[in-house]
């Protein structure tokens, strides 16, 4: 192994590495400053604020952009020495492969380790940050709540909204539940949103349907409609709507801690629900057991469909949404930082095959290569909610198939 030569690609790797950084970070930079002006730049938020949000959301950014970085980078670096000689020249003077390969992995290994640090550190630190001076900024401006389109929840208030002109929204539905334990169903047609200052939300519906039952009686309710209506939102509901912490803003060992948490609260949930669904069998059993001459037998329709309701309550019990995503949030942790590292395999093995222009099109097929990565990942996360599927799997395929494939073609060259 030659010193000098490791050195050099090396600095190279890492030069060019800077280079496609800089680039995704602004790619991500510019991305994130579109979220905020659709979010908050529209709002009479403080410029000084607002750069403070922006601020909070760089960790994110530089998780999201040294993997993808590390790939352009050694794409552009390999594929630059392949097309001018440099490599073959290596070859000739004696060395191996390994001379290309070890810098390369080097770089990975030291931008995986900083992309963990940045993902499992600075960014859940940094989102709470954000959250934190979010809901400054909210109590100051409540209005930014509501959208057009879309489902708040605020306490024991859901607020279905639909398009916005300016402070009128139509078409508003309210759920929510009082303090004497009554559901309510808030229909209008129209609504002025109105902002209260410290006192929170205000809505002025006009023509407005309301409906209200009992949570122990659901069939005795009550109901009226009326030309305008006034609906608070106190502010305490307002913060607390943007106070909980997900997995998101956890390490990776406080997302692993919730996990066994959760897991063991589902276990009990579980047998408790398996106690129940033997309780009704045994009904259902003795039910047929004593045949139609008995009173029991009429029981027997209302044991089945007992039985059936808990044995459906189960299974769904068993897809647990919310372990789902904090399994995905865990896997995913690891799988973008040390994504790097698969990239440098796979970007060598593409950089040695170049011929002319290595560079540009190194840069190019990185590109290429990272929308996949992005669409394979994004496309696992949603299987892994909607369908269930293994959270590990989900998370790590795109990078175990980017491992195979350098592997693969490094083996092919090689052996060439």
């Amino acid at each position: 192994m030659s010193w000098t030569l490791y050195r050099y690609i090396l600095t190279e790797t890492m030069f060019s590495f800077l280079v496609s950084f800089l680039f995704f970070f602004f790619i991500f930079f510019v991305n994130q400053l579109l979220l905020l002006a659709q979010e908050i730049l529209t709002k009479p938020v403080p410029f000084g604020q607002v750069a403070l949000l922006v601020l909070f959301s760089i960790p994110s950014i530089i998780a999201m952009s040294a993997p993808f970085a590390s790939l352009v980078g050694t794409l552009m670096t390999i594929g630059r020495m392949t097309s001018d000689n440099e490599v073959l020249v290596m070859l000739s003077s004696g060395l191996s492969y390994r001379t290309i390969f070890i810098p390369a992995i080097t770089v990975g290994i030291i931008i995986s380790i900083i992309s963990f640090i940045a993902n499992d550190v600075l960014l859940p630190a940094g989102t709470v940050q954000f959250s934190r001076l979010y809901r400054r900024i909210l109590v100051s401006t409540p209005a930014l709540e509501l959208e057009a389109n879309s489902v708040k929840r605020f306490k024991d208030t859901v607020i279905v909204t639909g398009n916005v002109t300016g402070n009128s929204i139509d078409n508003v539905l309210i759920l929510d539940k009082t303090g004497d334990g009554e559901r309510r169903v808030i229909m209008a047609n129209n609504a002025e949103l109105k902002d209260a200052g410290k006192q929170g939300l205000s809505l002025d519906l006009e023509r407005a349907f309301i409906q209200s039952s009992k949570e122990i009686a659901r069939q005795d309710y009550d109901y009226a409609s009326s030309t305008f209506l006034q609906y608070w939102v106190p502010q305490e509901d307002l913060i607390q709507a943007v106070n909980s912490v997900g997995p998101r803003e956890m390490s990776s060992t406080d997302v692993r801690r919730e996990i066994k948490i959760k897991n063991a609260e589902l276990g009990r949930r579980t047998e408790e629900r398996k106690s129940r669904i033997s309780g009704h069998a045994l009904d259902l059993e003795e039910s047929l057991r004593m045949g139609p001459g008995d009173p029991s037998w009429n029981r027997k329709t209302s044991a089945l469909g007992n039985y059936q309701r808990e044995a459906q309550s189960l299974v769904s019990m068993a897809r647990d949404r919310t372990i789902m995503l904090y399994k995905l949030e865990y896997y995913k942790k690891f799988s973008i930082p040390f994504g790097a590292l698969s990239f440098v395999f796979l970007a060598v093995s593409l950089g040695l095959l170049a011929k002319k222009s290595g560079q540009t099109v190194g840069f190019i097929f990185g590109l290429i290569i990272a929308v996949i990565y992005w669409a394979l990942l994004l496309g696992g996360q949603t299987m892994g909610i909607r369908l269930g599927y293994n959270p590990f799997w989900s998370m790590w395929l795109p990078n175990i198939l980017a491992l195979s494939s350098g592997l693969v073609m490094g083996i092919i060259r090689v052996r060439k």
